[in-house]
């Protein structure tokens, strides 16, 4: 995996500006930051951990993990709690995704589907196998 930075651009914070990747395409749906019961975690930074977490179970199922994640959609409903955690955010994501910072985007929405869900997130994986494990 290359990350891609043009010339004389400053280096991103938390996110890369673009990826090169070569292997198996993995899609994950928005995923949100309810547990397997329907119960939402608390707060900004709190439901982004969960929802992060819930995104690394399904890229689980396909052997992918936090280093495999090239591009991720943030879907927030509020942009002014987005801005007012970023510390917190920061260290959620941090936390569950070590220091993996794949090519990113933040969007304001008006609503989610579930009511309660204060983020969603898109996520593309791109894993890396060895000739000797592909079928």
């Amino acid at each position: 995996m290359k990350h891609l930075l043009p010339a004389g651009w400053p280096q991103p914070r938390g996110y890369s500006n673009g990826i090169e990747a070569t292997g198996t395409q993995v899609f994950v749906a928005g995923m949100i930051g309810w547990d397997e019961h329907g119960k939402f975690a608390e707060g900004f930074a709190g439901q982004l951990k969960k929802t992060l977490e819930n995104t690394l179970a399904v890229l689980a199922e396909a052997d992918a993990g936090p280093g495999d994640i090239v591009r991720m959609t943030w879907y927030v409903t509020d942009l002014d709690a987005y801005r007012d955690n970023l510390r917190d955010i920061g260290a959620a994501y941090r936390e569950v995704m070590g220091k993996n910072f794949p090519a990113m985007a933040v969007v304001g929405v008006t609503g989610l589907v579930e009511r309660e869900a204060l983020l969603e997130i898109e996520t593309t994986a791109v894993v890396r196998r060895s000739q000797s494990s592909a079928s």
